[in-house]
């Protein structure tokens, strides 16, 4: 799965030298907690709503809406973002950008081209939404998971066993153990019966860890 496919395409950004209360209405209207940042066509930095926070007046200030709203307009976009901001590749996998994400312990990434033009940010949202889709989480069917041996030639059996009962399985996950012996596997099927399903992995000698469907 290719970051392409699950970022947001032509996302809203900010010039570096508009004003906090430009930035804070962009966001208002928009719903948005990340800005990034351009100077001209150029990548500079990103914005949050922390951000903003930081350098806004505390919301006990005993200054007035007006002083408030002056001394937002005088700060600029510049005072407050991240520079030196992570980007990645649209070619780039999506566990690739999450793996990034997590050691660098942030919560978006922007898309740049080979030519360093912004195409795209990729968040947190995008990387749930994506593991959703890969996990089949809003599919219907029939929900498995099974410890299997981790050794070559068993996911090629249980998809033998699995295919016999005329059951196609839509998704699959897997997680290995810590010692590398075995592992949980999850398959989700469009299987609607589970006792047949149910009965052929286990008389395959498979061992099933919890079955559901809905």
């Amino acid at each position: 799965m290719f970051i392409k496919d699950r970022m947001t395409k032509d996302p809203y950004t900010i010039q570096v030298n508009a004003s906090i209360s430009a930035l804070m209405a962009l966001m208002r209207e928009n719903n948005l907690k990340k800005v990034p940042v351009l100077d001209g066509d150029r990548v500079v930095g990103i914005i949050t709503d922390r951000d903003v926070e930081r350098v806004s007046p505390s919301k006990a200030t005993t200054l007035s809406i007006f002083e408030i709203n002056y001394l937002l307009s005088k700060s600029t976009v510049r005072d407050a973002m991240t520079k030196n901001v992570f980007t990645v590749s649209p070619d780039a996998f999506i566990e690739d950008a999450a793996v990034l994400m997590r050691d660098q312990r942030i919560s978006a990434l922007l898309v740049v081209d080979d030519h360093k033009k912004l195409v795209g940010i990729v968040t947190e949202s995008d990387l749930f939404d994506a593991l959703i889709d890969m996990l089949g989480a809003r599919f219907t069917g029939t929900r498995v998971v099974i410890k299997i041996a981790n050794k070559p030639g068993m996911l090629s059996k249980l998809g033998a066993v699995i295919s016999e009962t005329g059951t196609n399985i839509s998704h699959l996950a897997m997680v290995v153990s810590d010692d590398d012996s075995d592992a949980e596997m999850l398959l989700r099927t469009d299987c609607k019966e589970i006792k047949p399903l149910e009965d052929a992995i286990e008389n395959a000698g498979f061992k099933i860890l919890s079955i559901s469907a809905k």
